[in-house]
């Protein structure tokens, strides 16, 4: 769950909350019965304040990269509908998550034109025969993993022997935060052994 936009999956928003301290909560432990494992949450209509819960009083912006945004927004528990938590509006923090990723964006090395052309032609194709013709989606699956399988280690070889790489700009650059820039340099690095 939460906010994604396309290209930058690891970015994922959502509502974070604060209590009356200004401070961030930690997660919500539920204990779901026998059993050594705890449910937990952090979803901020958690912080209600039953069961001897936290009880939040503003909402704001919040990124899996550790972005939180600045401005708060009042969160009135009395319009809160627990069995329809869509009602509620969480607009603000969303728009603020939605300029944190434009800023993601705008950071981010793009792909040259003609590549995010092929890219979004093949994709579209691809979208047009899978109900008719599963067998040539999964050929076409098997020479895109082949071009992976290539170029993935070469580029990753080739970006981490610079004597100027760093994993934060090659995150940034990416448009991802830093595991998932890591995890998958990582998964690079060992594909073709």
């Amino acid at each position: 769950m939460g906010w994604r936009r396309d290209g930058f999956e690891s970015h994922v928003g959502g509502v974070g909350v604060l209590l009356a301290d200004g401070s961030e909560p930690g997660p919500v432990y539920f204990d779901l019965g026998s059993g050594s494992h705890f449910h937990e949450s952090r979803d901020w209509w958690v912080y209600d304040g039953t069961f001897s819960r936290a009880t939040a009083t503003t909402m704001r912006g919040s990124c899996a990269c550790g972005w939180r945004g600045e401005r708060t927004f009042p969160i009135d528990w009395q319009r809160v509908d627990p069995d329809d938590l869509a009602t509620y509006d969480v607009s603000g923090p969303e728009l603020e998550w939605e300029a944190h990723m434009d800023e993601v964006a705008t950071r981010a090395v793009p792909l040259p034109e003609d590549v995010a052309g092929l890219l979004r032609r093949l994709r579209e194709r691809l979208d047009e025969l899978v109900d008719d013709a599963p067998l040539p989606v999964l050929k076409a699956a098997g020479e895109l993993e082949s071009v992976v399988t290539f170029f993935g280690p070469l580029a990753t070889r080739i970006l981490t022997r610079h004597e100027e790489f760093s994993l934060t700009r090659a995150a940034e650059l990416l448009g991802m935060t830093e595991n998932a820039a890591e995890s998958r340099l990582r998964h690079y690095e060992f594909m073709d052994l």
